[in-house]
C-alpha cells in the first residue's frame, strides 16, 4: 500500500527551530485542560521539542494524534513513542497523514510557520476542519524580520485571536499565536487551569519578574552605562544602577496557590481592603453589583489575576485623571475594564491608575478563556483594582483594612 504524504508546513526546508520555552508556549493550551481531550499535532518530527512538551501536559484520559513533517519522519516517530513505555503509547497516536486525524480541541504546528501569506492562509483553512467546536490552533512564526507568514497571523490574530506571546529567549525568537475560530462558553474557563506567561521570567522555583520589569531593569543598566561612558569620573551612574534592582522587584511575579473550591472567588490583586458595597453600574447592565475595591502600594505585587473563570466578552478604557488611590477622587482616574461572561452573570475587573501608576497592562483579548487565579495584566507601581460580581449571587468575605494576597486570598463566595 502506498503511504499516503505528511502534510509539510509552508515554508523554507529548514525552518528556525523551537526550543524548550517555545515549545512549553506552544502546547501551554494543552497543559492547562483540565478534562480529558483529543490534541492533534501537526508537522512533528522525531527530535521535536514540541512533540516532549506535548507528552509531558498529557493527562489521564487525553490521547494525541501526530501527523509527521514528511512522510520519512513517520517511523521514526512511531519508535520515539514507543519508547516511552507503555503510559504514552496507550495515548499518542502517529498517523500517516492529517487526512486520518479526528477533530480536536487542541491543534498544535510542530513547526514555526514560514512562507507567503497565500500558503499559510491555506493551511490553516485546511486544519479548519480538524478543530472541534471552541478549539484553539496554536502556531509559532519567526519574531524577526517582515515575512508574508508574520504579518497573515498577525491578520489571523485580529480576527481569531485568542492570546499572542513573543518568545525572546529562542534562537530566533518567535510569536506564539492562539487562534480559536469558533466560540467557546464561558463553562469552559471553569475546566481549565491558569495558563502559562512566557512573559513572566523564572528567577526561582516560586517567584518570577515579569517581562515590564525586565525591560525597566535594562534601561536603568543602560543609563548606567551610558552615563559612565559620558562622565567617567562622576559617581552619578551609581544612581540608575541602584535603581536597577529595585525597579524589577516592583514586577515580582510570585507564583500562588489558587483555591480548588469553585464557589471561590479570589483577589485580583495583592493589597488592602478599601470598600466593599454594593451599586448600580449602567455600563456593565441593569443589576446591582456588589464591588470589592483593593489598594495597591507601590510595595505591593502588582500582577492582575482572574477572580473567577470566565470569558472574556468586553475590553473598554475610560479617560479621567491622576488621584491617588486611596481617595475617593480615584473613582474618576483612568481605568481599564476587563468584562467576563460567567456561569453566575457578569464579573467585572477595573484596572485603575493611580497618583504614581500611569500605565496599565491588560493581555486577555476578547474571547480568551481565563481560568480562576490566572494572570492577565499588570498596573505599574500599584494603584487599585475593582472587582464587580452580581449582588444577587455573591457574599463578601472581606472588609474594609483586610490585607488580600491575589489569586489565593478568597474575597467572596458565589451563594
Amino acid at each position: 500500500m502506498t503511504q499516503s504524504p505528511a502534510v509539510r508546513i509552508p515554508g523554507i526546508t529548514a525552518p528556525p527551530r523551537l526550543g524548550e520555552r517555545a515549545a512549553r508556549t506552544l502546547t501551554a493550551e494543552l497543559a492547562r485542560h483540565h478534562d480529558p481531550k483529543a490534541a492533534l499535532l501537526v508537522g512533528a518530527t522525531a527530535d521535536s521539542t514540541v512533540l516532549g512538551a506535548a507528552i509531558d501536559a498529557l493527562l489521564p484520559g487525553d490521547n494525541l494524534t501526530v501527523v509527521p513533517a514528511t512522510a520519512a519522519d513517520t517511523e521514526a516517530l512511531r519508535n520515539v513513542v514507543a519508547a516511552q513505555g507503555q503510559w504514552v503509547s496507550d495515548r499518542v497516536r502517529v498517523v500517516d497523514s492529517l487526512a486520518e486525524a479526528d477533530p480536536a480541541v487542541v491543534v498544535i504546528a510542530g513547526e514555526p510557520m514560514t512562507g507567503s501569506a497565500e500558503e499559510v492562509r491555506a493551511t490553516l483553512e485546511g486544519w479548519s476542519k480538524y478543530l472541534a467546536d471552541g478549539a484553539v490552533l496554536s502556531v509559532a512564526v519567526p519574531a524577526l524580520g517582515d515575512s508574508g507568514a508574520a504579518a497573515e497571523l498577525d491578520r489571523q490574530q485580529a480576527l481569531y485571536g485568542v492570546g499572542v506571546d513573543l518568545v525572546v529567549r529562542n534562537q530566533p525568537p518567535v510569536r506564539v499565536h492562539r487562534l480559536r475560530s469558533t466560540p467557546a462558553t464561558a463553562a469552559a474557563a471553569g475546566r481549565l487551569g491558569p495558563a502559562y506567561r512566557p512573559s513572566s521570567v523564572p528567577l526561582t522555583r516560586s517567584m518570577h519578574i515579569d517581562s515590564n520589569g525586565v525591560a525597566a531593569a535594562g534601561i536603568a543598566l543602560g543609563l548606567a552605562a551610558a552615563a559612565r561612558v559620558a562622565r567617567p569620573k562622576s559617581k552619578l551612574w551609581l544612581l540608575p544602577a541602584l535603581a536597577a534592582a529595585p525597579v524589577a522587584a516592583f514586577f515580582r511575579d510570585p507564583q500562588r496557590d489558587v483555591p480548588e473550591d469553585s464557589n471561590a472567588v479570589v483577589a485580583a490583586s495583592d493589597g488592602r481592603v478599601l470598600s466593599v458595597e454594593r451599586l448600580h453600574d449602567d455600563r456593565f447592565g441593569d443589576g446591582r453589583f456588589l464591588r470589592i475595591a483593593v489598594f495597591l502600594s507601590v510595595l505591593d505585587v502588582h500582577v492582575n489575576r482572574a477572580p473567577v473563570p470566565g470569558k472574556v466578552i468586553d475590553y473598554f478604557v475610560t479617560d479621567g485623571g491622576f488621584a491617588a488611590a486611596m481617595k475617593p477622587d480615584a473613582e474618576h482616574n483612568v481605568a481599564a475594564y476587563t468584562v467576563l461572561e460567567t456561569e453566575h452573570g457578569t464579573v467585572v475587573v477595573a484596572q485603575r491608575t493611580g497618583l504614581i501608576a500611569r500605565r496599565i497592562v491588560q493581555r486577555a483579548p476578547i474571547g480568551a478563556l481565563l481560568a480562576r487565579g490566572e494572570r492577565f495584566g499588570l498596573i505599574r507601581f500599584g494603584s487599585r483594582t475593582d472587582v464587580y460580581l452580581p449582588a444577587d449571587a455573591a457574599e463578601p468575605l472581606v472588609a474594609p483594612g483586610d490585607r488580600v494576597i491575589g489569586g489565593s486570598s478568597v474575597i467572596a463566595r458565589w451563594l
